[in-house]
């Protein structure tokens, strides 16, 4: 048998970045965005350099929530017109880049794999200049999905007790365990009532990973429901600015601290 001499790696043995972080859950409607958002926030005030690239192109929205027109986004990335550096805008207010997504653009699914190659390659490239960098991952688990978690060194799957978003985070989980058995997944829990109500869901989440797939993702934190969380997105506003006391922050900045001590 001839030994095969293709110098591109396969994808499961691509280069991660060590100071990738992607955030997912499986399915939209959990707070995924507002949590990449208010967890970036929470360690650039650790004075920690931080990107937050969105990668739901579908449904962009970092922008949106940001309150932000950038000049520009990834769909001049995509199309070849700019390079992924010349993309990123500043957010002064929360002291953190981003690059915003275009919504109703479609998928990262939908671009050649070359193109979608070509992609990660720039991020992780672009990604040397800073402490952290957060891909918002899209719902699904789509070949771009998989191809951006793969950049990753750490996968943060966001969760609430609602059955289909139990679902569809062990579903995501199932399917990053099995194309990468050595990614280390970390669970947060949203919308809780409090933590003991959020250790019971993830709880539910673990007994469905330890049965199935073997493997015991960690509690990464709990994030209490908070009014004030709603008020900011409705005021394209950070938590951390407007409500930095409220219950959501704290628990933000708990799962900041975590982060950090590794």
């Amino acid at each position: 048998m001839t030994a095969r001499t293709d110098a591109t790696p396969k994808p499961a043995a691509r280069p991660k970045g060590r100071n990738v972080i992607a955030v997912a859950s499986g399915k939209g409607g959990v707070g995924k965005t507002w949590f990449a958002i208010s967890l970036c926030h929470a360690l650039a005030l650790h004075e920690l350099k931080t990107l937050l690239f969105d990668g739901d192109l579908g449904l962009a929205n970092i922008d949106i929530q940001l309150g932000l027109m950038p000049r520009h986004d990834l769909g001049s990335v995509i199309s070849g017109r700019l390079a992924l550096r010349d993309a990123i805008t500043e957010f002064e207010d929360g002291g953190f880049d981003i690059v915003a997504g275009r919504s109703g653009s479609g998928t990262l699914a939908n671009l050649p794999t070359a193109r979608l190659q070509a992609l990660s390659d720039d991020l992780l490239q672009t990604g040397k200049a800073y402490d952290k960098v957060f891909i918002d991952l899209g719902a699904g688990v789509d070949q771009g999905v998989r191809q951006m978690t793969s950049l990753a060194n750490t996968v943060i799957v966001l969760t609430n007790g609602d059955p289909t978003a139990l679902t569809d985070a062990y579903a995501f989980i199932k399917v990053t365990h099995m194309a990468r058995p050595k990614t280390d997944i970390r669970i947060v829990v949203n919308l809780a009532k409090d933590k003991k109500e959020g250790e019971a869901i993830y709880g539910k989440l673990l007994k469905a990973c330890e049965g199935f797939l073997k493997i015991s993702p960690p509690l990464l934190g709990v994030i209490r429901a908070d009014s004030k969380v709603s008020e900011c997105i409705r005021n394209q506003t950070p938590l951390l600015t407007r409500h930095p006391n409220s219950n959501a922050a704290q628990d933000i900045e708990a799962i900041a601290t975590r982060l950090l001590e590794g």
